[in-house]
């Protein structure tokens, strides 16, 4: 069985949905401007240095946690700019993007969903 962590907290709520370890943590450079020279020298202003998330999987929804999957459905693809998201000892402000889930059964009137994942893009820089 895979491991997980058993909740996620966004925006101060907390959905009581596993979260699967895994999650790719990258560290996205961003330049105001990166511009080579004639003599081929690299001429560069950073902005910082992100700390971007990927590869976040949840547990499938079940009838035991049906409601609180839709939930976090809901809140994962809400029109607000930003989050504030704590994982474990992770904490962070960001946007949400490539939001998915996979619809794998229908039963009693219920679509049932697995395979939902998120990715979480840094507002701001965790280094600069």
């Amino acid at each position: 069985m895979a491991i997980t962590y058993d909740f996620i907290i966004i925006d101060g709520q907390q959905y009581n949905i596993d979260v699967y370890i895994g999650i790719k943590e990258t560290a996205d450079f961003l330049d105001k401007y990166a511009n080579r020279t004639d003599d081929g020298d690299l001429q560069r202003e950073l902005i910082g240095v992100y700390f971007n998330y990927s590869d976040i999987k949840f547990e499938p929804q079940t009838d035991n946690n049906y409601d609180e999957f839709e939930r976090l459905w809901n809140k994962l693809t809400e029109a607000e700019e930003f989050h504030t998201v704590k994982i474990a000892n992770l904490e962070f402000k960001a946007y949400f993007n490539n939001v998915s889930r996979v619809i794998y059964d229908f039963r009693n009137n219920k679509a049932y969903k697995k395979d939902m994942t998120v990715n979480f893009t840094a507002k701001k820089p965790a280094r600069s």
